[in-house]
């Protein structure tokens, strides 16, 4: 069951340097992409893209 506040969460244990791909999404900002290393944990987050945003049209006539 998929729920809006449900977050993807990857766990790796090993020692030395590893490395770690994955594909974003084609609405992803690319710029604005930001990465932190708090007691062992990696958080990555990865913004929508401001043209993928919903907005509202309004309708005249």
């Amino acid at each position: 069951m998929d729920r809006p506040h449900d977050k993807l969460r990857r766990q790796t244990r090993r020692t030395g340097s590893f490395s770690y791909r994955t594909t974003l999404p084609q609405n992803a900002d690319t710029e604005k992409i930001t990465a932190d290393l708090a007691h062992g944990i990696l958080t990555v987050r990865v913004p929508k893209a401001a043209s993928a945003t919903p907005r509202r049209i309004e309708i005249t006539g």
